[in-house]
């Protein structure tokens, strides 16, 4: 999994943007595209509290995303926004 933070000023300090992004390359079958999604997309509900408000996040999935289950998701996401320092427990 990477992240990508957009540098510079956002419009809308209030509001957080979050993109995911999953190759075909992934996987062919748009199933297992769309469940990777959803538990990413349940992972950052979870983590919105403690992130800073008005981020514009892009979340890219590789391959290995295939293999992980909703846990390691929020782990990493926490670990990976925590080396953003946007996460309240860097």
């Amino acid at each position: 999994m990477k992240i990508i933070r957009a540098p510079g000023e956002q419009p809308d300090k209030g509001c957080s943007r979050f993109g995911i992004t999953i190759s075909q390359k992934v996987s062919k079958r748009a199933v297992v595209r769309n469940r990777l999604k959803r538990q990413i997309r349940a992972a950052l509900q979870t983590l919105m509290p403690r992130l800073q408000p008005g981020l514009w996040v892009v979340i890219i999935l590789r391959v290995a995303a295939l293999e992980c289950d909703y846990w390691q998701f929020l782990r990493e996401l926490e670990q990976l926004f925590t080396e953003l320092e946007v996460c309240d427990g860097h």
